[in-house]
């Protein structure tokens, strides 16, 4: 849409709406993190109103997540992240426990594809990052409780996602790592839930481990079938770990004999 033809629709209250989202349009398209929009009097010329409705247009945009605006400078526009997509994931799995499986259905094709990926694309140190983040994982099973975490599962967890966030990061596709970025909060909430689901079906951080390492030995090997496969299985097993964990939750409690 053009200035003119945004100008044209321009309407009481509805003004600032309609130049936000000519102005997300060329944000998005036109412009590169990092740079300034054109001055408040410059954007009211463009669109023939006044600078308080540009004030308000570029609010909405603030809050939409793509503008910076510091006191006294132009607004900036801001580098991609993660946190609408981070909130809608959050109040998803707050209000309905499905969620969690949802989300395990979107991880099962995002976090294969990734997996697949790595082992074409990872450069020297996507490889790095995956490994030390398995060797974190290792670290926190030998050491319980030691360091600067407190309870043992707390580091462990840390060290899980930093290996998957690694994955989709070494995957070499910036919109894998875009949408992990938005779930990662999300996921620390399931993997506390996976864990308990997996102690009790008689499991240890040592099996996790070893599901990770075939990840890993599959990426560095340039595996690429093999590694999406090696996910696949630990995301299934994640998944019966939930399954397990929830399923004793809503469990009535045993009656007295």
């Amino acid at each position: 849409m053009s200035s003119s033809a945004a100008a044209a629709r321009l309407d009481g209250s509805s003004t600032a709406s309609i130049v936000a989202d000519d102005l997300a349009r060329r944000i998005l398209t036109e412009m590169i993190p990092g740079s300034s929009l054109p001055s408040e009097a410059e954007l009211a010329e463009r669109y023939q109103v006044s600078r308080l409705t540009i004030r308000e247009a570029v609010k909405l945009l603030e809050g939409r997540g793509l503008l910076e605006i510091a006191r006294g400078r132009r607004a900036v526009v801001r580098e991609p992240d993660g946190a609408p997509f981070t909130d809608f994931l959050t109040s998803v799995l707050r209000y309905d426990p499905k969620g969690l499986f949802d989300l395990m259905e979107v991880r099962m094709s995002l976090e294969v594809q990734s997996a697949t990926l790595a082992a074409k694309r990872a450069s020297r140190a996507g490889m790095a990052a995956i490994e030390s983040a398995l060797q974190g994982m290792r670290d926190a099973a030998a050491q319980p409780g030691q360091g600067p975490c407190e309870e043992q599962h707390m580091c462990f967890d840390d060290h899980d996602l930093a290996f998957h966030e690694a994955v989709a990061l070494a995957s070499g596709n910036r919109v894998l790592g875009y949408l992990f970025e938005g779930m990662a909060p999300a996921l620390r909430e399931g993997f506390t839930i996976s864990q308990r689901g997996h102690r009790q079906r008689g499991r240890t951080v040592l099996d996790t481990i070893a599901d990770h390492e075939r990840i890993l030995d599959a990426i560095r090997s340039g595996n690429g079938r093999g590694a999406g496969e090696a996910m696949r299985v630990h995301l299934k097993d994640t998944e019966r770990d939930m399954r397990a964990a929830l399923t004793r939750l809503s469990s009535p409690p045993a009656q007295p004999v």
